[in-house]
This record gives structure tokens, C-alpha cells and sequence, in this order.
């Protein structure tokens, strides 16, 4: 077996690809292409679709965008490509040089050598047109091709850039990751709005359960973070959660993600307001600095005069509980303290015939509990607080809600 500094050897030594005799040209994405400090004529290569063609009587324009940016790449060719087959929504690959552009709306541009075509594009039948800007209610009955509109492709790079925020604070304040199951035998939140999880086929014995006992997909990672939170001090989760609820508002999807965090030896909601608070304005702070062209393409187009939400606490003591809302959005954060009284806990089950289902939650009363407390954030409902978006369909890739499950 590998010990951990062979492993480390062998990764650095071992490579795969052969020596090239010739160096080809570096591959670039859009986004390191206009951020290249240095135009010396180095060979490049930029793979990615037409956003739009400009024909002249000597020279041919292009603009190419593969996703990583809102800005596309300006590309100079020679008229003597043939710009009937370079149509807009097309792929191709282009080589060439990065050299300084002479207008003062980019830094730098490709002056073309050899443009490839990978795949042509009916545009004719292509249902977004060049230089129009589509509603997102039009754009969303297109699930497979509207992540190639600006509006979604800036909204979807925010979401890949909040996550990764997400994850590094829960990180850098010292939380450990768990993966909490998607398949589950509990109904955490007791709604009732359930996804039940059965064989498309029936196996053996038709009456009998696959797992033995009734499945569902999880509505919450709650139940699964206080077991870790017994081993774990501070534990977090980020995955999909999903509600049986007969809705089509613009709240509500069946299938959504959450950010959920469990804290050990917690006894205030002061204490957990303040994780709360700080994950929202870091995860937001980060967001903003890292994609400040794509947030104000939201502000700017698709929510005009929206700028990042204040937001509102209202407190419910009931249950030793806090929860965070947002106008327009509604609740984005709930949290509360957990009963940790083994007694109460015990009645509680008893009366409603829960005892034996629920053992496991009161062990982990009996053997060494601590107070404790979390909260979970509904991750649809935080892109559409910080940028202005009315309906949480149009800020996840493919949205799931009742009579629709497109792809």
C-alpha cells in the first residue's frame, strides 16, 4: 500500500502525455484571454460559440464567449474566412494571435489564423436572436438552451461563485463538511409533503419496503448534522433538499438546495444569529467583488434599480427559535435551539407513538449531549434576495416544480 508521501511522489512524477517536438499553441479560456497582461504575439487557441459576426469589405469580426466571462473575446479575421458559415450560436476553435486592441472598449484582441468551425447552428431555428434580450418567462421554456442567454449565464456563474464562498467560510471558520444522506427514513420538518422513494420495479416481494422501512428524499439535513454535531463541534451541509408541495409560485420549487449548519455547546440564538449574519454578508462580499460585471448585468437588465437587500429579523420565541426574513423573497434563514431534556424528549415521542422510530434521537440525549443549535438557508432564495430576481425558478439550472420535470 501507498503510504501518503509515495502517493504524493508518484502524482508528482508520473505524466501521461509525451513530450511534444513543436509547442503547440496555449489553450486559453475567454476570461484568462482578456485578463492576459502581456500581448508579446504568443500563439493561442480559444475554443467557444459566436456572439456575434461583423463582415467588412477586408476584415471579418467575431465575438467569442465560453462562458467563463460576460465579456466576450473580440476576434480580428481576414475576410477571406468564409463568414457564411461563421453564424451566430455556432462552435468553433480559434488560433491566433493575443495582441493590444486599438479600441478603448477592450484591452486586448485575437487577430486570427485559423478559425474551425466544431458546430454549425440553425439560426433561423435558434430560438434566441443576436442583439435581442429575451424575458426570462420566454427563456425558461427553453431548460436545454437558455443557460447560452447573458442573463442566465451571469446568474449561474454567481450561483457556481457563491457556492464555492459558501463552502470557504464555513471552512475558514473551522465547520466540517458532512454529506448528509438524500434518501431518508425521516420526515424532519413533519409537513407531510413527501417524495416517496419505491423500486420502478417491484423486487420479490411486492408488500415489502426495498429499505425494510418507508423512504423519502430528505426535506432536511437537520436530524443527520445533530447526530455529527455529537462527535463534530461545528458541522455544515450544501445539497438538495425536496417538498412534495403542490405550488407554482415563484417561492416554491420541489426540488431546491440548502445550506444548513449545527453548532455544539450553544446556548443563546445570540450565538447563532451571528453565524448567520456573518456567513450571509461574507458569502455576499465575496460574490460581489468576484462577479461585479454579471451582479450588475442582473441589477442593471433583469431586476432594474435592485441593489443587494437589506434584510429584516423577526424573532419567534415559542420555540427558542430566529428567523431571517427578506422583503420579496420571504423567510431565507430559520434556525433555533434544539430540546436537549431527555425527559421531555422522552414524553414527547411517547404520546405520539414515536418511541421506538425515534430511540436514536434520544441516545443521543443519553450519552453526552451538549446544547446545541442550527439553522438552514434556502440557497435559491439568497441568489434571489442579493440580486433582485422575483421568481426562484430563474436562479437554478434546471427548476423542478409540480406538472414540470423537463430534462
Amino acid at each position: 500500500m501507498f503510504g501518503a508521501r509515495c502517493l504524493l511522489r508518484a502524482l508528482r512524477s508520473c505524466s501521461s502525455a509525451p513530450c511534444p517536438r513543436h509547442k503547440p499553441s496555449a489553450r486559453l479560456s475567454v476570461r484568462d484571454a482578456l485578463g492576459a497582461r502581456s500581448t508579446n504575439g504568443e500563439r493561442v487557441k480559444v475554443q467557444g460559440w459566436i456572439r456575434s459576426v461583423r463582415s467588412q469589405k477586408e476584415v471579418l469580426f467575431l465575438h467569442i464567449n465560453d462562458g467563463s466571462s460576460l465579456e466576450s473575446l473580440q476576434v480580428v479575421a481576414d475576410s477571406s474566412f468564409d463568414s457564411r458559415e461563421l453564424a451566430f450560436g455556432s462552435s468553433v476553435e480559434v488560433q491566433g494571435q493575443l495582441v493590444k486592441s486599438p479600441s478603448k472598449k477592450q484591452n486586448v484582441e485575437m487577430k486570427a489564423e485559423k478559425i474551425e468551425i466544431v458546430g454549425n447552428c440553425d439560426t433561423k431555428a435558434f430560438p434566441f436572436k443576436y442583439k435581442e434580450r429575451p424575458p426570462l418567462e420566454y427563456v425558461r421554456q427553453y431548460p436545454h438552451l437558455r443557460c447560452r442567454t447573458n442573463a442566465l449565464g451571469s446568474i449561474l456563474r454567481i450561483r457556481s461563485e457563491a457556492t464555492a464562498a459558501i463552502h470557504s467560510f464555513f471552512k475558514d471558520s473551522g465547520f466540517v463538511h458532512i454529506h448528509t444522506p438524500i434518501i431518508t427514513s425521516n420526515d424532519c420538518e413533519g409537513a407531510g409533503e413527501l417524495f416517496q422513494v419505491e423500486p420502478s420495479s417491484k423486487i420479490k416481494v411486492p408488500e415489502e419496503n426495498f429499505f425494510n422501512v418507508p423512504a423519502f428524499l430528505t426535506v432536511s439535513g437537520q436530524l443527520h448534522l445533530e447526530v455529527m454535531s455529537g462527535a463534530f463541534t461545528q458541522v455544515f451541509t450544501f445539497g438538495p433538499t425536496f417538498r412534495a408541495e403542490n405550488s407554482q409560485s415563484r417561492r416554491h420549487l420541489a426540488e431546491f438546495y440548502m445550506v444548513e449548519a449545527e453548532i455544539s455547546f450553544v446556548e443563546s440564538l445570540q450565538d447563532l444569529m451571528r453565524v448567520m449574519e456573518r456567513l450571509f454578508k461574507t458569502a455576499t462580499m465575496t460574490v460581489l467583488s468576484n462577479c461585479p460585471e454579471d451582479v450588475e448585468l442582473c441589477h442593471k437588465f433583469i431586476a432594474p434599480g435592485q441593489k443587494v437587500r437589506t434584510y429584516a429579523k423577526k424573532q419567534l420565541f415559542n420555540v427558542a427559535a430566529v428567523d431571517l426574513l427578506v422583503p420579496g423573497v420571504g423567510e431565507l434563514f430559520g434556525g433555533s435551539l434544539r430540546e436537549e431534556r431527555y425527559h421531555f424528549l422522552e414524553q414527547r415521542l411517547a404520546r405520539l407513538g414515536l418511541t421506538e422510530a425515534y430511540q436514536w434521537y434520544l441516545d443521543l440525549r443519553r450519552f453526552g449531549s451538549v446544547p446545541h443549535g442550527g439553522f438552514g438557508m434556502g440557497f435559491e432564495r439568497y441568489l434571489q434576495c442579493i440580486l433582485g430576481i422575483d421568481n426562484i425558478k430563474d436562479v437554478i439550472p434546471f427548476p423542478r416544480f409540480t406538472h414540470s420535470c423537463v430534462l
